[in-house]
């Protein structure tokens, strides 16, 4: 049986790359968050899956990289480039949404290095995670 997670989205996944999936998928894009937002929920089942990848791991926190797609397109999750990065915070039970994004929306080269300096400077209680 899987942990029941609690979902918190951090108000910079919002404000970001969050709204503009909102207006390029429109109606697409409320199906694909709500089930996102529910498969988060039951976090561990995604690594049953080559869905959700463990980056950093210590004592409670568990960074996490996840692909989706969205609803109504026929691109696959890998294909399609979208990746949420969350934190899971083992001793509440509690996933945290600190990014949502396309590769097209990272800058550089190396998809890792651009994730982890964008959650360095907008998280800094996950900095030390990001080393």
């Amino acid at each position: 049986m899987s942990t029941r997670h609690t979902v918190i989205v951090a108000p910079f996944a919002e404000r970001h790359f969050i709204k503009s999936f909102s207006k390029k998928y429109k109606g697409a894009w409320d199906i694909t968050w709500t089930g996102i937002l529910e498969q988060f929920r039951s976090f561990d089942e995604l690594f049953k899956s080559s869905i959700a990848e463990m980056i950093v791991h210590d004592s409670n926190l568990k960074i996490c990289k996840v692909e989706f797609r969205v609803y109504g397109t026929q691109v696959s999750r890998h294909g399609s480039g979208n990746r949420c990065i969350v934190v899971i915070h083992e001793n509440t039970n509690t996933i945290s949404v600190l990014l949502v994004y396309g590769k097209t929306d990272l800058s550089g080269h190396n998809e890792t290095a651009e994730w982890k300096k964008l959650v360095i400077e907008n998280y800094p209680e996950y900095k030390e995670l990001c080393k």
